[in-house]
């Protein structure tokens, strides 16, 4: 009764502080923006991820086995995922960018999870026989982890081509510590460098203000283009273990490692993209708007292949989700 109670008002309290985070990081970001209200933004994070931490262990206390058996609480495991994936980089980004992505990711896959399902999807129940194994911790983690680290990670890439469209002409900035002057036009222009002095650049208004707005979205861009990278490889292997312990579950309970089930196939979908996504960086040389027209198509596929999947079509893992 206890934990009953306290998992009700634990399920009021995740949206009142990722809706209040999300507010908070966005107006850091673009309204207003001091130490103090940055500091805030980072405590109301902290407390989201204790809240929605505490939520998942009160259903695991409740129902005896890891919160994953429906499409309830793989929502909530998802949700999780978000802010796992924001305790890893918060000391590494110096920046608001952080929080105003994680938090309204985070509020949006909790509100759809809390609002959107149907309240007999959210009841805790005994697990059907077919996920009555060891292996339903090992393969349903792994592969929502995963799917958090991904979608994060691709989500970076479609914030980096909206601030710089492929094919976009944004000015470049070039500076010559020679004689302290500045280039500022076209990329890859053949006038001669440089072309304004950086004294009457810094002077003049208009020009340090593109000077300023420039430097510091060339700067966001770089930053949202190797975090990218970096998450998405990191979330890469996990989708690989998760898949790989998915097909030895397989054989234990249906006698084949795999049956094409429509989750299989997106599933192997999904690691393709990803794979030809980390091949073109590594050996290609991608970057910047061409590798993030490959990951923002991972965005898309890892939610056919999550959520997609389940509201179409019906196949070997229906157990507990849409039917």
């Amino acid at each position: 009764m206890i934990l009953s109670t306290l998992e009700e008002i634990l399920i009021q309290l995740c949206f009142a502080i990722f809706l209040l985070g999300t507010i908070f990081s966005w107006s850091n970001l673009t309204i207003y923006s001091t130490n103090q209200t940055r500091s805030f933004s980072k405590k109301i994070m902290v407390v989201g991820r204790l809240c929605i931490t505490g939520l998942l262990v009160i259903r695991w206390l409740v129902a005896d086995h890891l919160p994953l058996s429906n499409f309830y609480e793989s929502f909530l495991f998802l949700a999780w995922s978000f802010t796992l994936v924001s305790l890893l980089l918060d000391k590494k980004v110096q920046n608001d960018w952080l929080d105003a992505i994680i938090a309204p990711s985070v509020m949006i896959t909790y509100t759809f999870a809390t609002l959107g399902l149907p309240k007999e999807m959210q009841q805790i129940t005994v697990l059907v026989p077919a996920l009555q194994s060891n292996w339903l911790m090992m393969h349903v983690s792994m592969m929502i982890l995963s799917y958090g680290a991904l979608l994060f990670g691709s989500l970076l890439a479609v914030t980096l081509l909206t601030l710089s469209p492929v094919g976009s002409t944004n000015p470049e900035l070039r500076l010559n510590t020679t004689n302290l002057s500045i280039y500022i036009g076209k990329k890859n222009s053949t006038k001669e460098f440089p072309s304004v002095p950086l004294v009457q650049a810094m002077e003049d208004k208009k020009s340090s203000e593109l000077l300023y707005f420039e430097f510091y979205k060339a700067s966001l861009i770089d930053q949202l283009d190797y975090w990218s990278y970096r998450i998405i490889g990191m979330g890469f292997p996990i989708l690989t273990l998760g898949i790989l312990s998915g097909a030895v579950w397989a054989n234990e309970s249906w006698g084949a490692y795999w049956s094409w089930d429509p989750k299989e196939t997106w599933a192997l979908i999904t690691w393709l993209i990803f794979a030809i996504y980390l091949h073109l960086r590594m050996t290609r040389g991608w970057a910047g708007t061409k590798a993030a027209v490959v990951a923002s198509l991972g965005f898309a596929v890892v939610w056919m292949c999550y959520l997609g999947v389940n509201l179409l079509g019906k196949g070997l893992h229906s157990y507990g989700w849409f039917t």
